[in-house]
């Protein structure tokens, strides 16, 4: 996790976007533009990680710029690299010098960085900045595209290595993730029997992650108890989106993700974040809707709140759900053997006899339009790999393939396949 922190609009999401090499983040002329959190996977480098672009660090701040600090303070927090982005044109500030004494004390790698520096006669600008009493900065600039390789370079360099998750590889890797206090860890004690994760009705009570190895059933388990949020300061919604960070780093670590709802409080924007994170990365998932045993219900709740979530939370639609009760254990029993039949689906392997047969019968019962008053013709497909499933099919125009028809493909392929509960991956290739 890489986070880019400064003042505001000294340029950090131009800067976000060229490190990306695409347009993602938010860029204006004006102070304060990035307000919300926003991040990117960079999987093409030496090294890959994720970027995260924050919104401006003003110390002294109050009112929403005061939300966008405690967003930086976050970000700094989780970051395993911090890049301090500073203003060439402007020089070295005050507010420079208070967010450079923040980081040190924070004790992670940091990159500093000058930008604007738009030319080499723009270079001696970079001198006031080793008044910081650093040994190196970087001059760069994001909006032409100059340094932006010596700053990955130096990225990289500093990127801690990856620690293998645990010693036994036969050991499944639960996270478990949600918004603050819907109930993280009040289910992680449920499952494994024991108090092993602090509970309190105060949101953010978990600071970071917990792993927790056990056998239960005679399963090896390793359990990721996420951090709904950082600290105990007044939940908003700018704060609360920074389990979303956490919830990216404990998805990295596991073989499948439970997500944790409110039953009480129904869907909110924040959980939909997540399914999408989830749908993403393509993990495996299952979603667990706790505080069940307060909920008013009669013989139609159970399946309206279902059918919100497959409305809400449609980019997850496959991933199966229970509703429970850490409280009082109500069908907690469920939740692993659920995960466990998840899991052994999302490793199934299709013969290619089979997966090809599958094809025809999918493109001969809808034929998808044709592409420029030329035919788009299905060849062949094979799995490239499981967990999730992944499949490569081979067309003559896969240009010429709308998402809605390769929408079609997928929930047809799946139940074709009979692999309902997990995420698939289809890879559209070209053969002449």
């Amino acid at each position: 996790m890489v986070a880019i922190v400064g003042r505001a609009n000294v340029g950090k999401s131009t800067l976000f976007n060229r490190i990306l090499g695409r347009k993602k983040a938010i860029v204006a002329d004006l102070s304060g533009v990035t307000r919300d959190l926003n991040y990117a996977d960079i999987d093409d480098a030496d090294a890959p990680f994720t970027i995260v672009d924050t919104g401006g660090f003003e110390v002294d701040a109050e009112g929403i710029m005061n939300d966008v600090r405690l967003q930086a303070r976050f970000a700094i927090e989780e970051a395993d690299v911090i890049v301090f982005l500073m203003d060439g044109k402007s020089g070295l500030g005050h507010g420079d010098r208070e967010i450079a004494a923040v980081l040190r004390k924070a004790g992670k790698p940091v990159i500093y960085a000058v930008n604007k520096i738009d030319s080499p006669s723009r270079e001696a600008l970079l001198g006031e900045f080793y008044g910081l009493g650093v040994d190196r900065v970087i001059g760069v600039s994001a909006e032409h595209g100059l340094n932006i390789p010596e700053l990955t370079d130096a990225i990289e360099e500093v990127l801690p290595a990856f620690a293998p998750l645990c010693d036994e590889t036969s050991r499944t890797a639960l996270a478990i993730v949600g918004r603050p206090n819907v109930g993280k860890s009040s289910i992680l004690n449920r499952l494994i029997g024991r108090k092993r994760s602090l509970v309190s009705d105060m949101a953010g009570t978990t600071r970071d992650s917990i792993d927790t190895p056990v056998s239960v059933g005679g399963r090896d388990y390793l359990f990721i108890d996420t951090a709904g949020i950082r600290k105990k300061h007044k939940v908003s919604q700018t704060v609360e989106s920074y389990c979303v960070l956490e919830a990216i780093r404990s998805m990295e670590r596991s073989d499948i993700t439970l997500l944790v709802l409110d039953g009480k409080a129904g869907i909110r924007t924040q959980d939909e974040r997540i399914a999408g994170i989830i749908e993403e990365r393509k993990k495996p998932c299952v979603i667990v809707v706790n505080k069940w045993d307060i909920v008013e219900k009669d013989t139609h709740t159970m399946g309206l709140f279902e059918e919100d979530i497959r409305e809400r939370l449609a980019f997850i639609y496959y991933a199966p759900i229970v509703f429970v009760s850490a409280l009082t254990s109500q069908r907690v029993e469920r939740i692993l053997p659920t995960a466990e039949g998840v899991l052994a689906e999302a490793g199934t392997k299709i013969s290619t006899s089979r997966l090809n047969k599958a094809l025809r019968e999918v493109v001969e019962t809808h034929r998808p339009p044709l592409y420029r008053n030329k035919s788009v013709k299905f060849y062949y497909a094979t799995q490239l790999g499981s967990v999730p499933p992944a499949f490569i099919l081979f067309v003559n125009k896969p240009e010429g393939l709308m998402d809605s028809y390769k929408r079609y493909v997928e929930k047809s392929m799946r139940s074709a396949l009979e692999l309902n509960r997990v995420p698939l991956r289809f890879v559209y290739r070209r053969r002449h």
